[in-house]
């Protein structure tokens, strides 16, 4: 397998031949990630693993120009961060009125079935996550490797430069204090 570094750097520099080189090294694990992530999304979600790698990756190289990547993990954490963005305006646009606005989508052969509560609401998450990152980032990037890039502990520690014990502690807080600021309760966690 063909270093991710060397290549990051190669096209940093301005090499247009690294870009053609870094997507088939670096897209069957961006495949996997776009994956994980996208069966924890609500039922009709109309957005495919291939197109969300494709948007990512898209963005990746669109702005490697003023990127400078340090390594490998730094290059998963700009993707789990550009999926999450994806992820977001795909909601964002969805909640509009001319796509739906508060309409509950459901499949034909459900529609007997009593309408499902709907999973934890990605917008919300997104507003008490903007305000995590600004008292913790590294625990708020952590947050977003796990969710969004659905990277293991192992994975997100390895991706941070923390051991695993660090990032388990860290997961446990930054979930609990996610859960609180999601309900809107004014406790602050200790």
């Amino acid at each position: 397998m063909q270093d991710i570094t060397h290549i990051l750097q190669a096209l940093e520099a301005g090499d247009l031949a690294a870009t053609d080189q870094l997507l088939p090294v670096v897209y069957a694990e961006l495949q996997r990630l776009a994956r994980q992530k996208l069966a924890h999304e609500a039922p009709g979600q109309t957005l495919t693993a291939t197109a969300l790698v494709h948007e990512a990756y898209l963005r990746l190289v669109g702005q490697s120009a003023e990127q400078e990547w340090d390594h490998r993990g730094h290059f998963f954490a700009a993707a789990a961060e550009s999926m999450r963005r994806i992820l977001i305006e795909n909601a964002r646009r969805k909640k509009r009125l001319k796509h739906g606005g508060d309409h509950e989508r459901v499949d034909l052969p459900e529609i007997s079935a009593p309408a499902l509560e709907q999973p934890d609401d990605l917008l919300s998450l997104d507003e008490a996550l903007t305000l995590f990152a600004e008292e913790d980032p590294q625990k708020a990037e952590l947050v977003k490797l796990r969710y969004f890039a659905g990277l293991s502990e192992q994975e997100a520690a390895d991706v941070l430069g923390i051991s695993r014990a660090t990032a388990a502690r860290h997961w446990a807080y930054s979930r609990a204090w996610l859960y609180h600021q999601m309900r809107g309760d004014t406790d602050q966690l200790v």
